[in-house]
């Protein structure tokens, strides 16, 4: 499907990065759960497995995306990050960095697209504002009381 004033080739590009962010959000999210121990573990535990659940969801979105703009969905994976220390603090600082690459890809995309594809624009705008609840969620959580 082309669209006039975009670059396909660009957009399924970013796209792709997008894809590849949200599975490896999947991984991380998914093994944060299995690490995570204490007093507070069942909430937490609740909380990255629907992060594991809204990052495949996003995937899924971006790969239909890109078939719908004739590219190829990647099979790669986004960066792993993983800093093999377990505190609670430690694995939701990896996940404010993993919010923020996946919240730079979306910013890449609206700014491909602004003002020339209306689908895509609200679909980077509505995932920007979901990334930055996620940035604001995480942000709380490693603040200390009081702060």
């Amino acid at each position: 499907m082309a669209e006039t004033g975009i670059d396909n080739d660009a957009v399924v590009a970013v796209l792709n990065k997008i894809l590849e962010t949200e599975l490896a959000g999947v991984v991380c999210y998914s093994h944060y759960a299995l690490m995570i121990y204490g007093y507070n573990r069942i909430p937490i535990v609740s909380w990255l497995r629907g992060q594991a659940a809204e990052s495949l969801t996003h995937a899924n979105e971006a790969g239909e995306l890109i078939t719908n703009f004739g590219g190829h969905p990647s099979l790669g994976i986004g960066p792993l990050l993983e800093s093999h220390r377990h505190d609670i603090g430690d694995i939701l600082t990896e996940s404010l960095e993993h919010e923020m690459l996946a919240l730079s890809a979306y910013y890449e995309l609206l700014e491909l697209v602004k003002d020339r594809n209306v689908m895509l624009e609200e679909y980077a705008r509505r995932l920007i504002a979901q990334e930055e609840t996620h940035l604001s969620e995480v942000r709380k959580m490693l603040r200390k009381p009081g702060q």
